[in-house]
């Protein structure tokens, strides 16, 4: 039998990814809501409540109401805002990040969807900080540049509009709003500052995490240390700096639910550079969600993937 998903949501650039995904299983039934609904509290719940699973795409204050209507029922939720990264009453859906997340996920009734920004930097913090190879009040900056279909339905219009047709910086209020789960899933004790970045392309992030001279208590250790962690994900790599050639394109992973990791520079002589990559409509939301889906379903987690 296969199971329900209800996307609340599945209009926006997530959902539809989502959607699209799963559209093309035989295991999974995709419960419909009719358009003029969408809007509708309780008709979406009525749907999100017959659902095995509902993943939600919806912006913070409405995935919380949801959240709390539907906290009496049986129907599990993934939620892909920002809601309930940090909340200790729902899990945070990053398989790799250790050893018992999986077993975690898929016994989850509500599982919180990571951010896009925030899986790169976790995924280059979190091994190092555990091993002590880099401490967890560190002075860090993070510096990133997504594609500007992360800014949601109004920023893809503005660009293909041709109202925006040129990469800017913002964010620089140090607010943002990943900030939070990259400290508390990344193990830092001091807050970082995070520089995000549009770039005038559609898909594909990069993350940038310098580490001056001084910073990293063995730099010979980092490359290993990510690899061990890595070792045995699916979708989770750690490549050599060669891999990329002279220039690293943000948008080499799109399309796919991977994530890589490089780190750059000698590390004796001079200062290093973590590198994360990955598609940040894929491993950075729909992908993940989709994983995530799997994982609590007890299904092979790469299926539709």
């Amino acid at each position: 039998m296969a199971h329900k998903v209800f996307i609340d949501g599945e209009v926006g650039t997530t959902g539809l990814q989502i959607r699209d995904r799963l559209l093309q299983r035989d295991d999974i039934e995709l419960i419909s809501i009719d358009p003029s609904n969408r809007k509708d509290l309780d008709e979406r719940l009525r749907c999100l409540e017959q659902a095995d699973i509902g993943i939600l795409c919806l912006p913070d204050a409405a995935a919380i109401e949801v959240a709390h209507q539907l906290r009496q029922t049986d129907t599990r939720l993934i939620d892909a805002s920002t809601a309930h990264r940090v909340d200790d009453h729902w899990v945070f859906g990053f398989p790799e990040l250790d050893a018992k997340r999986r077993a975690a996920i898929a016994s989850a009734k509500n599982v919180s969807n990571p951010g896009c920004y925030s899986t790169c930097a976790i995924a280059l913090l979190k091994p190092l900080v555990n091993a002590g190879v880099l401490s967890a009040d560190s002075p860090i900056s993070i510096n990133a540049i997504s594609g500007f279909s992360g800014g949601g339905k109004g920023m893809v219009e503005e660009f293909k509009n041709g109202d925006s047709d040129c990469f800017f910086v913002y964010g620089t209020s140090q607010n943002h709003k990943h900030v939070p789960e990259i400290m508390s899933y990344g193990g830092l004790t001091k807050r970082p500052v995070f520089v995000p970045s549009v770039g005038q392309f559609e898909q594909g992030m990069l993350v940038q995490i310098p580490l001056p001279i001084g910073i990293v208590n063995d730099t010979g250790s980092i490359g290993s240390t990510l690899s061990d962690h890595y070792n045995d994900s699916r979708f989770v790599s750690v490549v050599e700096p060669s891999h990329y050639g002279n220039r690293i394109d943000p948008r080499c992973l799109n399309g796919t639910n991977k994530l890589e990791l490089s780190v750059h520079g000698d590390g004796k002589t001079g200062p290093v550079v973590l590198v994360a990559i990955l598609d940040n409509l894929g491993k950075g939301a729909s992908g993940a969600a989709v994983q995530n889906m799997n994982i609590m379903l007890g299904l092979d987690e790469g299926i539709g993937l």
